[in-house]
């Protein structure tokens, strides 16, 4: 009986690491003494795209919108409404935006979302986080870099990618011809996922976001793309690819051709294209990937006419 336990056991876990990207990180298990705090929810599948809990909904609410709404009407510039996106796996139409807003707008708007976000529970990475990380950059910006999770650094300083995995992040946005403040940075998961939340302090304590946790954070990555509205969304890895693509395979399936990005959650201004590469902390791991996410981020230069660093 053992050994016919072990086998499915064995079988079992190859199952799960054949569903798994090269450059995901695979946590270890966390220690029972920390079994309060991480959810005790079972494993989903990680190899398609988490969504919200079954009726589960995340409300964001914006205060200043019906005074911005006014605003317009006033100065003669009523919201333009857009073409609903599709609806996936049934869930209710997602609302559509007026126009692409001004700067000042969102500006606006994302201080908003980032309070909310600063002030969230709704899963237990909430009460082991030490700061949330919304993210930041050009409100008006062309490419927005999608990663995974804050880690240790970005945990105490609230922003993201500002580790090692950040610093090279900063050079391959510098080597498309780009300066990192003119792009904006955010993750899927904005808090902190570690092996041990029962202590932050520790360094290599970092895990890659489980489904249930990017279901909770995933309206607010959506609502911070619908605000910014960029031309290009780079997906840094195979947990945000996954998360954004909606027919997400391996990210070497997804890799090397752009997508027409879909939101569950809103609709967006105007058309959005969406590229999957390497996370940056997967090209320290394996720098001979980066050959592979130079190709790919040159996909966005020929697009957007950048000649890259002189």
């Amino acid at each position: 009986m053992k050994s016919d336990s072990l086998r499915r056991l064995a079988s079992d876990f190859k199952t799960f690491l054949a569903a798994q990207d090269e450059d995901e990180f695979i946590s270890a298990a966390a220690p029972s003494r920390a079994a309060a705090v991480v959810s005790s929810e079972p494993a989903q599948d990680c190899a398609r795209p988490p969504q919200m809990p079954e009726g589960e909904t995340l409300t964001v609410e914006f205060p200043r919108a019906k005074a911005r709404e006014a605003a317009r009407a006033s100065a003669g510039r009523p919201s333009v409404p857009v073409q609903d996106v599709p609806v996936f796996d049934g869930a209710a139409a997602p609302e559509p935006l007026e126009a692409v807003m001004t700067a000042a707008e969102k500006t606006a708007a994302l201080a908003e979302l980032a309070q909310t976000i600063q002030n969230c529970s709704r899963c237990p990475l909430g009460a082991t986080r030490i700061k949330a990380v919304p993210g930041e950059g050009n409100v008006d910006a062309d490419v927005m870099f999608v990663g995974e999770g804050p880690g240790f650094e970005e945990d105490r300083q609230g922003r993201p990618f500002v580790g090692r995995a950040g610093q090279l992040l900063d050079k391959m946005i510098a080597a498309m011809g780009l300066k990192r403040e003119e792009v904006f940075i955010a993750n899927i998961a904005k808090c902190h996922p570690m092996t041990d939340p029962l202590h932050p302090e520790k360094h290599g304590n970092d895990r890659a976001p489980n489904a249930g946790e990017i279901a909770c954070c995933r309206k607010y990555i959506e609502k911070q793309i619908s605000i910014i509205c960029p031309k290009y969304v780079v997906a840094l890895g195979g947990v945000s690819a996954k998360a954004l693509i909606s027919d997400a395979k391996s990210l070497g399936a997804l890799r090397g051709k752009f997508y027409d990005l879909r939101l569950d959650s809103v609709s967006l201004p105007r058309p959005v294209k969406i590229l999957a590469t390497f996370h940056p902390a997967a090209l320290l791991r394996n720098p001979g990937w980066k050959k592979d996410a130079w190709i790919d981020l040159q996909m966005v230069m020929a697009e957007l006419g950048l000649k890259g660093a002189k």
